[in-house]
């Protein structure tokens, strides 16, 4: 297997001037509809492997959460239209003469993860679903059954990095303590729908949130804007200047005296009830990060086929084999790798490149074996991580 392998002459991301970077949380409509088909997803994976033994051939990779409306106020609101999530793609509905619960099994894991995760949604009330599901075609499905190597059912690449800049693990740590049970229980009334976005020049850093307050919970304008100060308080203790002076900002287009016109109020915790609708691959990458500044791709990893979607298994793999030749190889300062393969070519043998930053006086060939030995060992292990991946081992959003 080649594995091909080059230096790059980039200062590593924390040494450059400038850098953005974004997370929606989980409660922002993209990043619920990515969630909700990897849910889906998985709950299908159970379901094939339960019935038939293996999996057969899916795609739930496409979803549209459409905005509902609702009507509310200071210490009041109610749903008077409810949002509405579309999930469309391939399934295989019958096996060998067997019909199986496709469509039970969709909307069952679609109520389980809004119930979990969005405390202030009633399932099947307040979001519907509505499925737009076919079989898929006979040439796609005919990958699943064929018994050398599966092979991909698309051409496709993807591209993972290690290791996270302070920036960027500092996005991710914003996020996760907001919708985090410590935060929550000290805040509960503010919603799930979390959206953080740095941008840093040198060492300062203006770190932007938006994360609504509810409705029932905020009976005056007053209550609105003495609550938003105590949360700033809040983030400004838990995350001191540290390598980064921090300018905070929560919900900037915010007026006071405006009552309901200046103020981001919500009743279900996302502002899918009334104001934005989302889509999957409109959100975070599978690392949890939109970072602008890193090469990325185009696909969308949510509720892909773990057993034969290039960009799905390539999506996690590259920032996995990423992390692990930095591991490996820690005075490398940045890793990049690149992973590729053609329709219908076997799946565990994807084209591989991988980039190095390396400090003053290391040169690639002091790393390069290295390098070779990390990247086949995780490849020979393939079988075992897709059979990860169909349990939901690795985050995808």
């Amino acid at each position: 297997m080649a594995v091909f392998l080059e230096t790059l002459s980039d200062r590593p991301l924390s040494a450059r001037r400038i850098e953005l970077v974004e997370r929606k949380g989980i409660g922002h409509p993209d990043t619920i509809c990515d969630s909700v088909v990897e849910a889906v997803s998985l709950a299908l994976n159970r379901l094939y492997l339960d019935r038939t033994g293996a999996l057969a051939h899916y795609n739930i990779d496409k979803a549209l959460l459409a905005a509902g409306q609702c009507e509310k106020g200071f210490g009041h609101g109610e749903i008077t239209r409810p949002m509405e999530l579309i999930i469309g793609d391939r399934a295989t509905f019958v096996v060998d003469g067997t019909a199986l619960p496709v469509a039970e099994t969709v909307r069952a894991a679609v109520d389980a993860w809004v119930q979990d995760h969005l405390p202030n949604v009633r399932p099947a009330r307040d979001l519907q679903v509505r499925l737009a599901l076919a079989p898929g075609s006979t040439e796609l499905c005919r990958i699943y059954k064929e018994q050398t190597a599966i092979g991909s059912n698309d051409t496709c690449g993807a591209c993972g990095y290690a290791p996270l800049s302070p920036t960027e693990e500092l996005v991710l740590a914003v996020e996760k303590f907001l919708n985090g049970p410590e935060f929550k229980g000290a805040f509960p009334d503010t919603g799930q729908d979390v959206k953080v976005m740095a941008a840093r020049h040198d060492e300062h850093l203006t770190l932007t949130v938006a994360m609504p307050l509810l409705c029932r919970a905020t009976l005056s304008e007053r209550d609105y804007f003495r609550r938003k100060e105590e949360v700033l308080v809040r983030l400004a203790q838990q995350f001191p200047d540290g390598p980064f002076r921090i300018d905070w900002g929560l919900n900037c287009l915010d007026r006071p005296g405006l009552g309901m016109g200046g103020v981001y109020l919500t009743l279900s915790g996302t502002s899918a009830e009334d104001a934005d609708s989302g889509q999957v691959g409109r959100g975070n990458r599978v690392n949890g990060l939109i970072a602008f500044s890193r090469p990325t791709g185009g696909e969308a990893a949510a509720g892909k086929n773990p057993l034969a979607h290039s960009g799905k298994i390539y999506s996690v793999l590259s920032h996995r084999l990423a992390r692990l030749i930095h591991e490996g190889c820690p005075v490398a300062e940045e890793v990049y790798v690149h992973l590729a393969v053609r329709i219908g070519e076997p799946i565990n043998q994807p084209w591989t490149g991988v980039q190095l930053v390396l400090p003053a006086g290391v040169e690639l060939g002091d790393v390069q074996g290295k390098v070779r030995d990390v990247v086949e060992a995780e490849l020979a292990r393939f079988p075992q991580f897709q059979a990860e991946l169909v349990r939901g081992s690795y985050a995808i959003c």
